[in-house]
């Protein structure tokens, strides 16, 4: 796939900012998690976790590309792509539980 320099910065840049807004929402949720039951406390730091594990994992993924030359972009792009789609899910799944507290 052939991405021009201009497009690939804006793409970074769509995905920079949803990893602002989602260490943002995780905020919101650790301040949520503080305010539940000790019982429930613990499977929600338990999603936390992975939140956060997977949040870090898309940051690593959002430097390899903008490392990254021209020729690695298919290799690099495609990895992004499936670790955005899993914090994508975990995010909405973490919101769902948290919702049902």
């Amino acid at each position: 796939m052939d991405i021009e320099k201009s497009d690939r910065q804006q793409y970074q840049e769509t995905l920079q900012a949803q990893l602002e807004e989602w260490g943002i929402d995780l905020a919101k949720l650790k301040a949520m998690a503080a305010e539940t039951t000790a019982e429930a406390r613990l499977e929600l730091d338990l999603q936390l976790i992975t939140l956060e594990t997977k949040l870090a994992a898309g940051k690593v993924k959002l430097a390899e590309l903008a490392d990254t030359s021209e020729d690695a972009w298919d290799s690099i792009h495609g990895g992004l792509e499936s670790a955005w789609d899993s914090l994508t899910v975990a995010f909405r799944e973490a919101a769902d539980k948290f919702k049902q507290r």
